[in-house]
This record gives C-alpha cells, structure tokens and sequence, in this order.
C-alpha cells in the first residue's frame, strides 16, 4: 500500500462522509427541526 492508495482511500471517505450530511439534511425527518431553528431570529422574547 503507497501514498496514493492512501489518499484514494481518504478521497472515498471524505465523499463517503459528504454524501451522508447531504441525506442527513435533506431528510423528511429534519424537517420540522430545521423550519423551527429558521423562525429563532424572528421569535420576541
């Protein structure tokens, strides 16, 4: 194993990684929780 199996290695969990925050936030399931932290700024106090 080189350097460049390495990195290979590497790039494929980087985007491994990048794809799963991508399902993460885009998830059905998040929704409500993100549409409540956008209407913070907006909430008086």
């Amino acid at each position: 194993m080189d350097i460049n199996d390495l990195r290979s290695a590497f790039t494929l969990v980087s985007f491994l990684i990048f794809m799963g925050i991508l399902v993460w936030a885009w998830s059905k399931r998040n929704k409500a929780n993100f549409d409540e932290a956008a209407r913070l700024p907006f909430n008086e106090d």
